[in-house]
């Protein structure tokens, strides 16, 4: 459970894309999110390359929104591979996780 301030970093990963955004769960609301179906991100690498840049623009975003933690929620994925690297993406970019 995420609050006002520390809110969650949710990740829902399928089998082609990656998507994130994190969420006050206090009012149910989304704050940011990033994806890789962006233009910006979409096609450029592996994976694990879009998933970290994923995490990048969702930390920048974050910074921008003045969210400097967050509470990481794997959302049932494994630690590794996308997951993992979406999560150091984000703390390359400023996010305390």
């Amino acid at each position: 459970m995420g609050s006002t301030e520390r809110p969650r970093l949710s990740v829902y990963r399928s089998n082609q894309y990656i998507y994130a955004q994190i969420i006050d769960d206090t009012t149910g609301n989304t704050l940011v999110s990033a994806s890789s179906l962006e233009s910006s991100i979409e096609n450029k690498g592996t994976k694990v390359e879009q998933s970290a840049a994923v995490g990048k623009l969702l930390a920048e975003r974050a910074i921008a929104a003045k969210i400097n933690t967050a509470v990481f929620d794997r959302g049932g994925y494994l630690y590794h591979g996308r997951v993992k690297a979406l999560a150091d993406g984000a703390r390359a970019g400023g996010i305390k996780i």
